[in-house]
């Protein structure tokens, strides 16, 4: 099986046009990060990547983690053999806290730096960097919401990687719908807080790769309003920690079991038990009632880095798919009847563009997502800002739950390109399927990303954002030159299409008996905007590249990227409209099937 390789020269060419069509380098403090500088990091990264964590990948897969239920180690977890020795390694090197404040210890790049960076983490071992996620998301919530004492209790030693920390939502009666925890958080009168409760699928909960672990809790204090808006956020160590910041006794969290999971077996997910001894203390982050607020930090810091786990996958599978197709010789060539390698049968060929093509489109989206936050932060212009804030809450779920779903799509088609031998675990692209499934579930669901975008993204606020982003790529459509006018009238007629089901989903919004519709047509609504968005990164991408072609810069590369956003127009763009189709016809037949007939 070949080895993951990072692809650079892809990487460092959608920076190319994210930089280019953004104008960063005339933010002062973004041009502090030129081309050179961000390539010798990925240069960098792409070794660490290739030579120490991919290796790994499949040794996670096989050996798994281990959860100790008796004896003197009775609920601790061992991860697999190279992790703790990988772990230290990408700790020394700065990697954990690359978008993180110097103040504690972080790097403090810039996301679209750190992004790429991130992306070859995902495609090389995404079960071993999982933790890197939510080392960048919970610092930000205590960088937000954290006292000064809780930041230099925390930030330092969790951004150097000496602590790990954790996401602790789901309980057993309470999965996406967080308005269900029943965890308790008792007030002790010293600002400190009994917990007592159970958390389930809490990745990385108990592992043995760094002397303690640091829990955010969601829980409700005695006297917290019914629902959502009654819910805290505790922080909650494994080890309690002293006024001098040493580790002191064990503070009552225990592993009760980890997960048996189809796939990721190199990263431990486990069942949390705070408190069942009643010696579980955790304090307050941010306000009580307002956990859900502070969580939600983390939570989109997490949908964007789970998009780019889609992207990831795409990327892997088309370098094994493409090494594969062009070792492998079977069957006669269409025209000639010779054997050939089996890339040169068109069948395959577009299996391999569909995957190539798609990669390249939510790449490029995720690193304009990562600019555009950058961007919102550096601004001084309120009204820039607030466009910028609206365009990342919008495209948020869109990234998520379509790249997600892609990547899924495109593990499969990495197993289709293999044919038999992609069914049979020696080739290792089995593990893609395994691995992938789980994207498009965790973070929410697509489901709820999709409800997300229809009911607070799209209707919520009238359309608005939906009709900004919609105006600027007909802009950008109209600035393509001639040569690529094929991909001009592809976006005209798609934003039409788009236009037009915003208004009749404008209409619907205040009718009950539409409300069924909404819903329906809410996931097909998120993959043509998908569509559109892949569509337009790879149009901008497009633009680029010839403009270089035509300048004599590298042409046969840059030839390459318009080829493939060619291909993308002919091949997913079409599907649109009838994606759009459904949404008007969303309800056809769920009125007049009977799920309980015949039960």
């Amino acid at each position: 099986m070949s080895d993951y390789k990072a692809p650079l020269k892809d990487m460092l060419f959608a920076l190319d046009m994210v930089r280019e069509y953004n104008q960063l380098d005339q933010v002062e403090s973004l041009a502090e990060y030129p081309a050179d500088f961000v390539a010798t990091i990925l240069d960098e990264a792409g070794k660490f990547a290739a030579g120490e964590l991919s290796p790994l990948n499949a040794v996670g897969d096989m050996q798994g983690c281990r959860f100790i239920a008796d004896g003197d180690e009775k609920g601790q977890v061992k991860t697999p053999d190279g992790w703790q020795s990988a772990y230290q390694q990408f700790c020394d090197n700065g990697w954990l806290g690359l978008a993180l404040p110097a103040d504690f210890g972080g790097q403090q790049l810039p996301r679209f730096v750190s992004m790429p960076v991130h992306e070859m983490w995902l495609s090389a071992n995404l079960s071993f960097v999982m933790f890197q996620a939510l080392t960048q998301g919970c610092s930000e919530i205590l960088m937000h919401f954290g006292t000064d004492e809780q930041k230099a209790k925390y930030l330092e030693a969790i951004i150097t990687g000496r602590w790990s920390v954790t996401m602790a939502l789901t309980e057993p009666s309470a999965g996406s719908d967080l308005a269900n925890t029943v965890t308790k958080a008792i007030p002790q009168g010293d600002g400190t807080y009994k917990i007592k409760g159970q958390k389930i699928f809490i990745t990385y909960g108990e592992h043995d790769l760094t002397e303690n672990i640091v829990h955010l809790v969601l829980a409700r204090t005695p006297d917290a309003p019914a629902g959502s808006r009654g819910i805290s956020l505790f922080a909650v160590p494994k080890f309690r920690i002293n006024e001098d910041g040493s580790l002191g006794e064990a503070n009552d969290v225990v592993c009760s079991g980890i997960e048996h999971k189809m796939g990721l077996h190199g990263s431990p997910t486990c069942t949390m038990n705070y408190g069942d001894s009643d010696g579980c203390i955790g304090e307050l982050i941010g306000a009580e009632n307002k956990g859900l607020m502070a969580m939600f930090v983390l939570m989109n810091e997490a949908r964007v880095s789970t998009g780019m786990q889609g992207v990831a996958f795409g990327e892997l599978g088309y370098q094994h798919a493409l090494n594969y197709a062009i070792e492998r010789s079977q069957g006669a060539h269409y025209q000639t009847g010779e054997r050939v390698a089996i890339v040169r049968h068109p069948d395959v060929q577009r299996m391999l563009l569909s995957m190539a093509s798609q990669t390249a489109g939510l790449r490029a989206l995720g690193y304009s997502i990562s600019a555009w936050i950058d961007l919102s932060e550096q601004t001084t212009d309120k009204k820039q800002a607030a466009m910028l804030r609206e365009r990342i809450a919008l495209l948020t779920p869109i990234f998520k739950a379509y790249a997600t779903e892609q990547g899924n799509l495109m593990a499969g088609t990495c197993t289709q390109v293999y044919g038999g031998m992609g069914f049979v675990e020696e080739t290792g692209v089995a593990q893609f399927i395994r691995d992938a499934r789980i994207t498009t579930i965790y973070e929410g669901t697509t489901g709820i990303q999709a409800r997300d975008l229809m009911f607070r993204k799209i209707l919520g606020d009238q359309g608005v954002a939906l009709q900004n982003l919609l105006r600027q790529i007909s802009s950008d459509a109209d600035q393509l030159p001639a040569e690529l006018q094929e991909l001009r009238a592809g976006l005209v007629s798609a934003v039409a299409s788009i236009h037009g089901q915003l208004r009749t989903l404008m209409e619907m919004a205040g009718k009950q008996a539409d409300q069924c519709r909404l819903h329906a047509g809410s996931v097909p609504m998120l993959e043509a905007m998908g569509r559109l968005c892949s569509g337009w990164q790879l149009a901008l991408m497009a633009k680029l590249a010839q403009q270089r072609v035509v300048d004599g810069n590298d042409a046969g590369y840059h030839a390459n990227q318009v080829a493939l956003a060619k291909f993308w127009f002919a091949h997913g763009m079409p599907q649109i409209h009838s994606l759009l189709t459904t949404v008007a016809n969303a309800t056809a037949g769920l009125s007049e099937f009977d799920f309980m007939a015949d039960r």
